[in-house]
């Protein structure tokens, strides 16, 4: 069993720290001797693996040949000459104004070319400088340079909520990296990973000879893990994890899949990966109970931005439909859709593919926990800053009158859209969902589908089980009657808890929650 690197980053320091490496080196490989391609360009969510990728790619290039044994790549043809190296990286950022940008972007391209020992003139732009520096490095060394370059959208991401300055930005970077193109020549190798995808850049437009993998079936698992990944690289730490939970291997095993897996990043290749950053947290911690991991490294606060009340109560987000591949890219920074943001910040992957589109859903538990706790704090953003606590802790101590009395304060906050004439019962139940779905303390499913129909909401504590439906001009008593028809509440006798039934009844004149009912299931 080997040290698990819960934060490093860095490839020489992991493995001269003795961590354990998914070898990924087969794939590297074979992207760095195509004779027709070199290149690249991947996108993945934050934590994804991606900048530990790239520091691979440099310690290759360098030929540190040492650090690669027992790896695939040692096994392989490839000559480990030296390369000179230009590697960036434009995370972190200061983008408070375009000024600031500016002076910390040039910042950060004469570290790179003090770190390659070349010059940098003052007198010139970034990309007159960053073209110069490709060609003097190859005249020096007599070999072409790499370029590699983490983080290539982080400026403009960080800027999206001010579309003009997100905009001058970009075009700073679009000059920079349209040198790529120019120097293609003295070019060995480029990787370019980001988060995002933003097609007005240079680099997708004026760079016509990208090779863009982020949806290639060839490398839809050269980030994050499979599941023979994780069976041949981690089975002593999950049987060990499985003893502390108390579980079989078995179960945990589902668990673990149903927490941390699921993410699909191709139409072509089926095959789904874990978050790296949630199995080297979980497994390096072996708490006794699974947890959000990668969703408490940060939420990109740009999401709040761009999700408004009609998007949250009107998008499931478990079955996002018919969406195109264009859709999933960033366009216009003046009209970003929410879709697009939550796609590739990592809330949300490919669930299917056919001919009408793409069908987007959460990818696994940990995802639709922190997307129900961005979604609960957009919801709540003007209440005071105990509401969501309260109002769960309300629920799980059964004061239904504490509980009726905050969501109607709720729903009387929320607006649906002034274009609607009517709103349909699971845009009601969509910000309820979020708020509990947020709670720890709480299992939540929506549309528990059953063999007699669909339970609205179903909420599940360590010593109860509530089981909600939604009516809109009907009354809380006919919820009810409904709940007990269908048997929505007959797959929770078993656990031997306490069952709530609960009915909520909404006016379309105003959308008030406008009737509440709870009982007791004998």
């Amino acid at each position: 069993m080997g040290n698990i690197a819960q934060d490093i980053s860095d490839f020489a320091k992991l493995r001269q720290n003795g961590c354990i490496y998914v070898d990924k080196t087969a794939i590297l490989h074979e992207l760095m001797c195509d004779p027709g391609r070199s290149l690249y360009f991947i996108s993945r969510p934050r934590r994804f693996g991606k900048s530990l990728m790239l520091s691979t790619l440099e310690c290759i290039f360098r030929g540190r040949r040492d650090l690669f044994k027992g790896l695939a790549i040692d096994k392989l043809d490839y000559d480990w000459a030296e390369y000179p190296i230009l590697h960036f990286n434009f995370a972190t950022m200061n983008v408070e104004t375009l000024e600031a940008f500016k002076a910390g972007f040039v910042a950060r391209v004469q570290e790179v070319f003090e770190a390659a020992k070349v010059a940098y003139n003052p007198a010139l732009a970034p990309n007159d400088n960053f073209s110069r520096a490709i060609k003097a490095l190859a005249r020096e060394h007599n070999k072409p340079v790499v370029v590699l370059i983490d983080e290539y959208d982080a400026p403009v991401s960080a800027a999206l909520n001010n579309p003009a300055k997100a905009t001058a930005i970009r075009v700073t970077l679009s000059s920079f990296y349209g040198e790529i193109k120019n120097n293609a020549a003295d070019i060995r190798f480029m990787m370019m990973t980001g988060v995002t995808r933003f097609t007005q850049l240079s680099v997708f437009s004026a760079l016509n000879n990208l090779n863009d993998l982020t949806m290639d079936a060839r490398y839809a698992t050269l980030l994050g893990y499979t599941e023979e990944e994780l069976e041949a690289n981690f089975d002593e730490d999950m049987r060990e994890h499985a003893e502390v939970m108390g579980l079989s291997y078995e179960d945990y095993r589902a668990e673990l899949r149903r927490w941390y897996n699921g993410y699909r990043f191709s139409p072509d290749c089926e095959t789904r990966v874990y978050n790296p950053v949630s199995i080297a947290k979980t497994l390096g911690q072996k708490r006794k109970a699974f947890a959000p991991t990668w969703t408490k490294t940060g939420t990109p606060s740009v999401l709040i931005n761009y999700l408004s009340d009609h998007e949250l109560t009107e998008m499931d987000y478990d079955n996002v439909e018919n969406i195109s591949e264009e859709a999933l890219d960033i366009c216009r920074l003046e009209a970003i859709l929410p879709v697009s943001i939550l796609y590739q910040s990592g809330y949300l992957t490919i669930k299917d593919y056919s001919e009408w589109g793409f069908t987007l859903g959460v990818p696994n538990e940990e995802v639709r926990r922190g997307l129900a706790s961005l979604l609960a704090q957009y919801a709540t953003k003007d209440f005071a800053v105990d509401y969501h606590g309260s109002l769960c802790a309300l629920l799980g101590k059964c004061d239904f009158q504490g509980f009726f009395a905050k969501l109607k304060a709720l729903y009387a906050h929320l607006t649906y859209g002034s274009t609607e004439a009517h709103v349909h019962e699971s845009s009601y139940l969509r910000p309820l969902y979020a708020l509990l779905a947020s709670h720890p303390a709480l299992r939540v499913i929506a549309e528990d589908t059953q063999a007699q129909g669909r339970a609205d909401l179903v909420v599940e504590s360590q010593r109860n089980v509530y089981i909600f439906e939604f009516k809109v001009d009907k009354t809380a008593a006919e919820a009810i009657a409904q709940i007990k028809k269908r048997g929505y509440a007959e797959p929770y006798r078993a656990l031997g808890k306490p069952i709530y039934l609960i009915g909520l009844n909404f006016k379309s004149e105003n959308r008030a929650l406008s009737d509440t009912l709870v009982e007791t299931l004998g």
